[in-house]
Order: structure tokens, then C-alpha cells, then sequence
């Protein structure tokens, strides 16, 4: 994913230069999670007050759905798609390989990976070097707009947190690490589920923003399940190559996605429930580790303590003395 950072942060190249460059793309109607399904998620992760919790959650309006508008909604590797894959054992001469799929996920996770760095370095703005809040940069009065532009320091980082989870959301709707097949023959309509309750160890987002792109990349790569899988579907894929008709492949639309309850794959056991559950653990895990990221990096007069409340509250200046 792309950043939108204040003056003199980082912008990053690869996904996020297709990103720009795509934003004028108008876009397909959507097959995600619904707006619906993520603001839902992150209601349910969230313990923010309830503004900055619109801010983030909305369904039509949030940072984590502003990726399903414009051009982002056909990249996607901002959405964990193209990154399907079936053994031998399911289906003979699959035209994707492990490793091609793999790099697919693997671009998914670099979107978040990029975002959770911008966003760490976009809190400095929240507080001033002797640890008070700074009430314009923190102030919600005006709703944020997600246009990738310098904006107030809570907006900035809201939006490349809704950024940066929203693909994180999207895989386990997308994929099938938390669900079930269907009964009958595993094959290329029927996909196997992996039916994981864990959240997926190579979402380590913050660890991975401590290291080296060639070294977290090299280490996520083994910790993905041979027969993990998501969906082909017509947007761009990490190459900028886009998808047919995904014939011959595992498709999101047909056979994997679990974006709403009457979704084929979601139609299986609780199938629908499970890839919620996961895309909530998941949110509250990236939380939880942005947090802890902020008290790690600003511990001078208790910064990163204020910007974690000021991302917190509604009124900062009152609620973070």
C-alpha cells in the first residue's frame, strides 16, 4: 500500500507506486468483505471512543475500507488476492506454482508491512517533544479524508492503519487458512481448508517492520502452508499482470471467498463465522503491536504514551492531560 505522509517521511516504490498510479482507475463492483463485514471486524477489535472509531470503521466512509475504492480496489495484493495454489495431489499441472503464489501473498504482506512504518512515523506529529498533545493535530472536528495527502496527524495514521489492515482483514475472507471444503472430493471448485484458529504467523507485522525487506521476506516465506491458498481475481496481480478469466485456477468469486454468509464457501459449517473470527484476532493482534510499537520507539516524556491515547480518545487534549 501506498503512504500518504507528512512532508519528509518516506515514500516507498513497487506496490506502492502501482498504487498511485492507479488511484484514477475506476473500480469493479466489489467482491470483498463487505463494507459491512469490515467495519464490523473492526468495531470488535477496537476498544477506540466512539469518533475515532467511526473515523477507522465506517462502512462507506472508514480508513479501513478506503482500499475497495478507486484504483486500489484492482491491486491485489492490496486485498491478499492471486496467491492461489493447489498440490499435485488435487489437481495435475495447476498453472501456478507454490512460489508464485507464495510471492503473491508475500507482496500482501509488504503492503502492510510498508504501512505500519509510515504510521509509526506519522504518530511523531501527535505529540510535541515535551510530551503534550497537540490539540490541532489531533482534532476529529472534520471528518479525515483518505486521498493519500498531508493531513492532521491522526488522520494520517488512521489511514495507514485502515490501509495496512485492510488486506490483513481481506485473507482470511480470501483464503483458506481458517476454513473447511465443502463435503466430497477436494479439488479445484472445492478447494481444502486449512480450518486454522491461529492468527497467521507470517502477518508478524511489526517485527517485520524491524527488519531488513530481504530478511523478513526470506523468513515469512517458510512459514506458509504448502496448501494455503487464496482465490484468482481479475485485478492486478504484484507484476501488474492482470488476470483473465482465471480458468484453470482456483477463483475467488467461484470457489473461495467468504465475503458474505451466502457466499458458496461461506455456505460450509460456520465457515462465514470462522473467517470473522480470524480477521477480528488479526486486527486486535496488529492493535495491540502498534501500540506496543509507539512505546518502544517515542519513550521520551512518555510520548508514545500520549500519541496510544490520542489515538484512543475523541478529545485528546482533555482525555491525554
Amino acid at each position: 500500500m501506498s503512504s500518504h505522509l507528512r512532508p519528509g517521511l518516506a515514500r516507498t516504490t513497487g506496490v506502492a507506486a502501482f498504487v498511485i498510479a492507479l488511484a484514477a482507475v475506476p473500480s469493479d463492483p466489489a467482491y470483498a468483505f463487505t463494507g459491512g463485514n469490515h467495519e464490523t471486524v473492526t468495531r470488535a477489535a477496537l476498544p477506540w471512543e466512539p469518533a475515532t472509531l467511526f473515523e477507522m470503521a465506517d462502512a462507506r466512509d472508514g480508513a479501513i475500507n478506503a482500499d475497495d475504492h478507486g484504483g486500489y480496489f484492482l491491486l491485489g495484493p492490496l486485498h491478499c488476492d492471486n496467491a492461489d495454489y493447489l498440490a499435485p495431489r488435487y489437481a495435475e499441472d495447476y498453472p501456478r506454482s507454490r512460489d508464485e503464489a507464495t510471492t503473491e501473498l508475500l507482496a500482501c504482506v509488504r503492503t502492510s508491512v510498508t504501512r505500519f512504518r509510515n504510521a509509526v512515523r506519522a504518530a511523531d506529529a501527535l505529540v510535541d517533544v515535551h510530551g503534550k498533545v497537540r490539540a490541532d493535530q489531533s482534532d476529529l472536528s472534520s471528518h479525515c479524508t483518505w486521498k493519500e495527502t498531508p493531513d492532521r496527524a491522526k488522520c494520517d495514521v488512521l489511514e495507514q492503519l485502515g490501509r495496512g489492515w485492510h488486506p490483513l482483514q481481506d485473507f482470511y475472507s480470501h483464503s483458506n487458512w481458517a476454513d473447511r471444503a465443502a463435503p466430497g472430493p477436494v479439488d479445484l471448485a472445492n478447494p481444502p481448508g486449512l480450518a486454522r484458529t491461529d492468527v497467521a504467523p507470517f502477518f508478524d507485522i511489526r517485527r517485520y517492520s524491524a527488519m531488513k525487506d530481504a530478511d523478513w521476506t526470506r523468513e515469512a516465506r517458510t512459514r506458509i502452508p504448502v496448501d494455503l491458498t487464496t482465490g484468482c481475481y481479475s485485478d492486478f496481480d504484484s507484476t501488474g499482470v492482470k488476470a483473465g478469466d482465471c480458468a484453470g485456477r482456483v477463483t475467488h468469486n467461484r470457489d473461495l471467498n467468504k465475503d458474505t454468509a451466502a457466499s458458496r464457501r461461506s455456505r460450509t459449517g460456520d465457515n462465514f463465522n470462522r473467517a470473522t473470527s480470524g480477521a477480528t484476532a488479526e486486527i486486535t493482534r496488529q492493535w495491540n503491536d502498534f501500540k506496543a510499537e509507539l512505546l518502544a520507539t517515542y519513550p521520551d516524556a512518555r510520548r508514545g504514551e500520549r500519541m496510544v491515547c490520542a489515538l484512543v480518545h475523541d478529545d485528546p487534549g482533555s482525555s491525554c492531560p
